[in-house]
Parts: C-alpha cells; sequence; structure tokens
C-alpha cells in the first residue's frame, strides 16, 4: 500500500462511535424516541439495537438514507439494508449497531424494546426539549404526574 493510500484509510468506528454518530444523524433528521437497546452480553451478533420512528413512510426513507450517508462518510458500511421498498420498517445491519427505523404503528406492534425487556437502555436526545437525558441508563425520567404520586405515597 501507497503512503498516500495509508493517509486516506478511515480508522474503522467503535460500537459506541458509531452508535453516537447514528444517533447525532437521527437528531438531524428529527428521528422520534430513539433508544439503544446494549445487547452485547444478550446476544452474539450485536453490542447495540437503535430503535427509532418515523412520522411516515417518507420520514422512514430519509433517516435511512441520511444514516447511510453519514455513516458512509465516516467509512462504514451496512453488510446489509432490508425494508427499503415499503419504507415501514427498515432495518441496517452495521454489524455491531443494528438500526431497526420503523413507522410508529410497526414499532408498536413489533415492540422489540419488549422482546428485549433484558436488555439495558439508553434513552438518547435528538434535541427535543421533551427528550430524556442522553446515553442514560435505566428508564426514563419520572414525568412531574409520575413524582408527585411517589412523594404522596
Amino acid at each position: 500500500m501507497k503512503e498516500a493510500d495509508t493517509a486516506r484509510a478511515i480508522t474503522p468506528l467503535s460500537s459506541e462511535a458509531l452508535l453516537e454518530l447514528a444517533v447525532q444523524t437521527i437528531a438531524a433528521v428529527k428521528g422520534l424516541e430513539p433508544v439503544a437497546l446494549e445487547v452485547k452480553g444478550l446476544c452474539s451478533f450485536a453490542d447495540y439495537f437503535l430503535i427509532v420512528s418515523g412520522t411516515s413512510r417518507r420520514h422512514v426513507l430519509a433517516l435511512a438514507e441520511h444514516l447511510e450517508e453519514a455513516l458512509s462518510q465516516a467509512g462504514v458500511k451496512p453488510l446489509g439494508v432490508e425494508g427499503l421498498q415499503e419504507g415501514l420498517w427498515v432495518l441496517m445491519d452495521y454489524n455491531d449497531v443494528v438500526i431497526h427505523i420503523f413507522s410508529q404503528p410497526h414499532r408498536e406492534f413489533y415492540n422489540l424494546e419488549g422482546l428485549w425487556a433484558e436488555a439495558p437502555r439508553r434513552y438518547l436526545e435528538t434535541g427535543s426539549p421533551d427528550a430524556p437525558p442522553p446515553l442514560s441508563g435505566g428508564p426514563p425520567p419520572a414525568t412531574p404526574e409520575e413524582s408527585d404520586q411517589t412523594r404522596h405515597e
């Protein structure tokens, strides 16, 4: 390999860096309710599942397109992408990070968060004022009503 080629080689991203870049991209395209499930201790094929919703078929496809472009610019290519024809559930396999982009009704129906209930969660911030804190483990923060109920018990 020539020296010039070596200088242009991109260092592979860690699964955490890939996840962070994907979340930043999702935020830029206004993806809804991103959640990362840490599955590295529960399955052999990935470290994280990133689950996000789009508001429509067009939004789901835009999220997938922007993610593929941003990750490609970082030197990461997917092993496979499924669901682009329908645009209701797009699965993007980046080896250590598997990204699921759903329409909201399909996300609720398939309930991956429920299927992987034992996986630690990271609720991810996308810039929305109602979004939970970034990369926090455990359940989302209590709503004001839940906090009031807890104080009165």
